[in-house]
């Protein structure tokens, strides 16, 4: 027999930042709200992939550990007590009675008022090193889960973005070296950081590519092909950290009908989709002028509960008030 349909004024589909903030903006509206995440933990990408990694890009936070940034808006949320669905993707829509059943993974349907995506990247899978994927698990990894793990280490990370240039300045301190190769002459990296990693004690490569890693039962040695030169450079190594980005699936959420740019959902102002009764906010998104920053994705969010707030009760302000009215 199926399980009993959860009833909820909001459905907010990914646990990341943006939709944790987007459970306690529908909280803060006195809304019922229930949080689903195909990731066992929430946090998204945060508690997935770099818990221990600095953010430095929220506003009024100069620095924040990962794992700390997604407890505090847990903490904020769950002023709201909103129901938590983790370990299980939102797989189908459908509109009965002008609300939306979406079905999970697991079988349970959810019966919303209204369903605001906030899944980031989608399904997120590492985009893979050209050489050397025998020795995944064994010296070589896609991101770092905790840095103490290589204390004491010969490093050498791979990658010219945002993730590669923090975590060659983060392990810095602690390993035995860091090397940081880049297939191309310039770092994509907010510009305070590549100049802070040029000028610290990390051995920077570029217009270069691992062409192959060796070792016996562990990594012990990874070759570097430079642009230009004849033979590969040979770095003895104790972890490869290759940090060159994710590829972005919509999985499921590509089959609801929903009008897409690329791999983007898009959205009006409202933060409304193409499809009734859903929203979009966050990285997920897709419309002219758009900025890939946790902080809009924060913007994003509020605008959709709020819109969303108001196509559920016409009488209802869409000006929420602010939280200090009551205080």
């Amino acid at each position: 027999m199926p399980p009993t349909p959860i009833v909820t004024d909001i459905l907010l589909v990914g646990a990341g930042p943006t939709g944790l903030y987007g459970a306690y903006c529908a909280g803060f509206r006195g809304l019922r709200t229930v949080v689903v995440d195909g990731l066992p933990q929430a946090g998204g990408q945060i508690s997935a992939l770099y818990p221990e990694k600095e953010i430095l890009d929220v506003a009024g936070l100069p620095g924040v550990r990962g794992r700390d940034f997604v407890a505090a808006l847990l903490e904020q949320a769950g002023r709201y007590d909103p129901e938590y669905l983790l370990g299980r993707q939102a797989v189908s829509l459908a509109h009965v009675d002008g609300r939306c059943h979406v079905t999970l993974s697991d079988g349970q349907v959810v019966d919303a008022g209204a369903v605001i995506l906030t899944a980031g990247i989608g399904t997120f899978t590492p985009r893979k090193l050209p050489a050397g994927e025998e020795f995944l698990g064994r010296g070589l990894s896609y991101f770092v889960t905790d840095p103490q793990a290589h204390t004491g280490q010969n490093v050498l990370v791979v990658g010219g973005g945002d993730s590669a240039v923090d975590w060659a300045l983060a392990l810095g301190p602690i390993a035995k070296s860091v090397t940081l190769v880049h297939r191309r002459p310039a770092f994509r990296a907010h510009a305070e950081s590549v100049t802070a990693v040029t000028e610290g004690g990390t051995c920077i490569v570029t217009d270069a590519e691992v062409e192959a890693l060796t070792g016996d039962e562990v990594l012990r040695a990874a070759h570097v092909r430079v642009r230009d030169e004849d033979a590969p450079r040979v770095y003895e190594v104790d972890s490869v950290i290759a940090a060159l980005g994710f590829v972005s699936n919509l999985g499921s959420l590509a089959g609801w009908g929903l009008a897409l740019r690329g791999r983007s959902i898009f959205v009006d102002t409202r933060m409304r989709t193409s499809v009734d009764g859903v929203y979009a906010a966050g990285d997920v998104t897709e419309y002219e002028g758009k900025v890939r920053l946790m902080s809009v994705g924060f913007g994003e969010v509020a605008t959709a509960v709020n819109n969303a707030a108001v196509a559920l009760d016409p009488e209802l302000s869409l000006f929420p008030g602010h939280s200090t009215d009551n205080s």
